[in-house]
């Protein structure tokens, strides 16, 4: 078993920025792929990007070149790092862990890991 706590939420003005964390507990993190997924009320959860066991990173089209995935895993942590957010991005944003996927981004169905998630809200 996977724990996932997400953090860093909160309410920010349209072109402020946002640092989420997501800290990884109970087995050896660093062999996980993790993503961050958004859900937005009335509508399905969504990729927003994900970084691989070895670094290699992907993102959604809506926030590539302003969101930007990290991770230590020294911390057992991966970050999601928000910046010129738009109203659009509010949501409940997610983190997940994978390991193992043969699908490159691995798909939304192969993460075995979930966190609570963490509310994201931006006014215009």
């Amino acid at each position: 078993q996977v724990q996932l706590v997400e953090s860093g939420g909160g309410l920010v003005q349209a072109g402020g920025s946002l640092s989420l964390s997501c800290a990884a507990s109970g087995r050896t993190f660093s062999p996980y792929a993790m993503g961050w997924f958004r859900q937005a009320p009335g509508k399905e959860r969504e990729f927003a990007a994900v970084i691989m066991w070895n670094g290699i990173t992907y993102y959604a089209d809506s926030v590539k070149g302003r969101f930007a995935i990290s991770r230590d895993d020294a911390k057992n942590t991966v970050y999601l790092q928000m910046n010129s957010l738009k109203p659009e991005d509010t949501a409940v944003y997610y983190c997940a862990a994978v390991r193992g996927s043969s699908n490159f981004p691995p798909r939304l169905l192969d993460y075995a890991y979930w966190g609570q998630g963490t509310q994201v809200t931006v006014s215009s």
